[in-house]
């Protein structure tokens, strides 16, 4: 068997988790991500048939029992997860209950995931009937999305629209959009149904005043999706205050979508003449 502190899904996991920390996106214990995982590439590291121990879900993930995970611990710093990813990762199975995680590694300290756990299974519920090959789903605190909740109007169609504007690259990154959630208590039951049925039309999901849920087939897809919208609320940040002198017109945005071939973008969301 393999050596697990060599598995891809590991490493990549240390990786991302450390550049999310030096990014300042995750400070203190924030952050979280979760990692869907094929049984054969577990198994090529880890006894499958071999659990640690059992730990409740905390809700029905019914629909994803027999399913394996590597998951970011609640309470971990992500400048740790590198250096020692047994005690701030874990590997888990969800139990054909639905309401039991079966630990097969990591948490050595008796830890276990984190406490957005909840939201992350009904995303990934969620975002496997619309994208079968989904894979991730990362929350995040990036800076400047996260200041710009403060001084622009919360509603999807006008952050879409003005995060659009602000790189030529956006529109064709994220083409339905974003979705924008009031704030709500987080690690809760509640704030994780709310996610979900965004999740239903977008891939990115602002919490008000709080950070970012992304969904995607890999890490580096996942991260770089809210990159981009992160590079535009910077962008929009800097430029706040100040006379708009030039701007991406929306026939111009039309005209990216239709070079890439892109048909499902929110075309509602611009403001072309009727």
């Amino acid at each position: 068997m393999k050596n697990i502190f060599s598995a891809p899904f590991v490493v990549d996991m240390g990786k991302t988790t450390a550049n999310m920390y030096r990014l300042g996106w995750d400070e203190r214990n924030g952050g979280n991500i979760s990692y869907l995982l094929d049984e054969r590439e577990v198994a090529e590291y880890l006894d499958v048939h071999t659990v640690l121990r059992e730990i409740p879900t905390g809700f029905n993930a019914l629909p994803l029992a027999g399913k394996y995970f590597i998951v970011t611990g609640t309470g971990k710093y992500f400048k740790n997860v590198e250096g020692d990813p047994e005690t701030n990762l874990g590997v888990i199975r969800i139990k054909e209950d639905g309401t039991t995680a079966q630990l097969l590694w990591g948490f050595k300290d008796g830890g276990k995931f984190t406490s957005e756990f909840p939201a992350h299974m009904m995303s990934h519920m969620v975002r496997l009937r619309v994208d079968p090959e989904n894979r991730v789903v990362m929350h995040t605190h990036p800076t400047n999305l996260l200041a710009m909740n403060y001084i622009h109007e919360l509603d999807e169609a006008k952050v879409t629209h003005t995060l659009w504007e602000m790189c030529t690259e956006c529109i064709v990154v994220f083409p339905e959009g974003v979705g924008v959630l009031p704030w709500m208590l987080c690690g809760t039951n509640s704030i994780g149904e709310a996610t979900a049925e965004k999740m239903k039309d977008f891939r990115v999901v602002v919490w008000a005043l709080h950070g970012v849920y992304g969904a995607g087939k890999t890490l580096d897809e996942t991260f770089g999706l809210i990159e981009t919208v992160e590079k535009a609320a910077q962008i929009y940040m800097l430029t706040a205050g100040h006379p708009r002198i030039n701007t991406i017109r929306d026939e111009d945005m039309v005209k990216l979508v239709e070079l890439f071939g892109i048909k499902n973008y929110r075309r509602d969301f611009l403001h072309l003449d009727k």
